[in-house]
């Protein structure tokens, strides 16, 4: 869900990662929904993708099903 909203919005993961003053390889451990990113970068992710509270609730239940599985 987070790597379709970033590449609707035209970001590349270097971008994302820039915008989000995070390295790369944790950026793309967030695009591929492997983990739960702290509250700061959370927020940042939320305010530069323009996440709807609906679109951050899947992307929480994502990442909890995998951590379950």
């Amino acid at each position: 869900m987070i790597k379709e909203k970033r590449k609707i919005m035209g970001y590349t993961q270097e971008k994302m990662a820039s915008l989000l003053n995070i390295s790369l390889r944790q950026y793309i451990r967030i695009d591929q929904e492997n983990c739960l990113p702290r509250t700061d970068i959370l927020n940042k992710l939320i305010d530069v993708l323009q996440l709807s509270d609906q679109e951050l609730g899947e992307y929480i239940k994502v990442i909890i099903k995998k951590k379950v599985s």
